[in-house]
């Protein structure tokens, strides 16, 4: 049966996901860097640590934000195909997010154009990507972006012949090379395969795997354990200040490629890892 969902629930559900990524860090989150303090033995990255969790905790406890780069909000819709949506959904979407940012208090970071760059002042618009899956309901998803971590993304077309080794080492260079300009440690997405604008998205999406979870693919499971490995030993440590855990996680997403090539993603996110989901 078609179930009616009213563009106003999706308005609300969206204004509070974003709401809570802002101010409340995921436990799964939390958690690692409760363990990364554990095993820190540095005076400095053991201090940056701590600084860390109480800042997450008095951003939950007083509903502030976790950061002051609130960052851009995305948007992941998983729409089902025996569902009708009453109203505008990308104007409920929207609405959501400006509410959001008003109510939260939080920075307007969005200029209406890359090279005029004048402030929105609402932080809009959001970015909006939709699917379409089986059943009667919508799944939303949201990540706030914030630009630190962003800037130091990378991406890279390698040739189907080149080793994974050659993967490694760019991912493992492309995190040596952003030293502590993303406030690690960091949570790292990767994307491979598809186009190029798949493999970002996949990097994207890969951040809300939970932490500590593998690819149910062997082979990738092996790859994101061994990098996990080799980025720590970087020990660009806790905001750059040197120790064991320059990253919290990776979680690396595949889809199937031309014959041709093999686009790689690395998309960088922060300590605050900012997401938050739920289903309507």
């Amino acid at each position: 049966m078609i179930r009616i969902v009213d563009s106003g629930s999706i308005k609300d559900t969206v204004r509070d996901l974003f709401i809570k990524a802002n101010t409340s860090l995921r436990p799964d989150l939390l958690k690692g860097l409760k363990d990364a303090r554990k095993k820190e033995s540095g005076k400095k990255s053991r201090y940056a640590l701590d600084v860390i969790i109480k800042n997450a905790f008095i951003a939950r406890k007083k509903m502030l934000a976790i950061c002051q780069d609130t960052g851009m909000a995305v948007v992941y819709l998983r729409i089902g195909q025996s569902l009708m949506i009453k109203g505008d959904l990308k104007k409920a979407v929207s609405k959501g997010v400006e509410l959001a940012y008003k109510e939260g208090y939080f920075r307007s970071s969005v200029v209406n154009d890359p090279l005029i760059r004048e402030n929105t002042g609402t932080n809009l618009p959001p970015i909006i990507y939709t699917d379409i899956a089986p059943g009667n309901k919508i799944a939303i998803k949201v990540a706030v972006k914030g630009f630190g971590c962003e800037n130091v993304s990378k991406t890279r077309m390698f040739r189907p012949t080149d080793p994974v080794s050659s993967i490694e080492d760019f991912v493992v260079n492309s995190v040596k090379e952003a030293g502590s300009r993303p406030c690690p440690p960091v949570y790292l997405g990767i994307g491979m395969g598809g186009t190029l604008d798949k493999a970002v998205l996949l990097s994207k999406e890969a951040i809300f795997r939970p932490l500590g979870k593998h690819s149910k693919n062997a082979h990738i499971a092996r790859l994101e354990k061994s990098l996990l490995e080799k980025i720590n030993r970087l020990k660009v440590g806790p905001m750059g200040m040197g120790g064991k855990c320059t990253a919290l996680g990776v979680s690396v997403l595949t889809y199937p490629t031309h014959i041709a090539g093999l686009p790689v993603a690395v998309n960088i996110s922060c300590h605050a890892t900012r997401t938050a989901e739920a289903t309507i």
